[in-house]
């Protein structure tokens, strides 16, 4: 039986664990392991650390990527992708040149028999106000056009600098587990099904750790996808069984609840 991939936060564009293009070259060799055996492949956001869709120009780099994910799809295979919060700026390049759907938004769809709730994860659960507030800005349509009057070479100059620096100001301790009752797309779970919403599946990126939770419904999963830039961790689904993997990388750690 073929099976669903999902991985997300791959940020290619700055180095971490590996340099940004070695990051790139093991996404593209786990994009041409798994394409055989898969149903379809969820991208779920902050591929690259910074991305825009500009009229006239493609930000430079990640050529590799962007020809593997063409070549993938041209064969038929379905891929989508989830506007993360360092790639807001996607406004149709993906779906023209490489015919990936791209999400703005979370979605709820039916996996091989199973529901699920799919979505990068900025922006939702209690707290955040700030970034919630920089959103509204970033995506308003005018502000885009602003940014757009930029060179694209100054452009991407200062939002690599912004994004490092709001890198660096993280405080350590939201780097790490806070605890099931800090952990805000932990509570935005509940909150949704507290609202009625009973997916089999939350499956999100945004949090840069591996999650394999049980919610309290005894049903439902919240899933979390890792990150590419230090643990290189993907989930795959079966039909039945929803399992966190590491590409390459032996020493990998999921969280769950059963630790906690």
């Amino acid at each position: 039986m073929k099976k669903t991939f999902f991985a997300s936060d791959f940020h290619l564009g700055i180095d971490a664990r590996h340099s940004s293009l070695e990051r790139e070259q093991r996404l593209v060799r786990w994009l041409r392991f798994v394409a055989p055996q898969a149903e379809a492949i969820y991208l779920v956001g902050d591929m690259f650390e910074f991305w825009h869709d500009y009229k006239y120009a493609v930000p430079k780099g990640h050529t590799r990527l962007l020809g593997t994910l063409a070549e993938l799809r041209d064969s038929g295979l379905p891929i989508y992708f989830f506007r993360g919060n360092h790639d807001l700026w996607m406004s149709g390049y993906f779906e023209e040149e490489l015919g990936i759907e791209v999400y703005h938004h979370p979605i709820e769809r039916r996996i091989m028999g199973k529901q699920f709730f799919i979505g990068h994860g900025d922006g939702l659960g209690p707290g955040d106000k700030g970034y919630k507030l920089m959103k509204k800005v970033f995506t308003n349509p005018f502000c885009r056009w602003l940014f757009r009057q930029i060179h694209p070479d100054l452009g991407i100059r200062i939002a690599h600098y912004a994004s490092g620096k709001s890198r660096a100001a993280t405080p350590d301790a939201e780097k790490g587990w806070m605890g099931d009752q800090k952990e805000w797309l932990l509570q935005y779970c509940l909150y949704k099904l507290e609202q009625g919403t009973t997916p089999d599946f939350f499956v999100f990126g945004h949090r840069h750790l591996p999650i394999n939770w049980l919610l309290p419904n005894q049903s439902s999963r919240y899933i979390n996808l890792g990150e590419w830039m230090w643990a290189y961790s993907y989930a795959v689904f079966d039909g039945t069984t929803m399992e966190i993997k590491f590409w390459e990388i032996e020493d990998g750690n999921i969280i769950t609840e059963k630790e906690h």
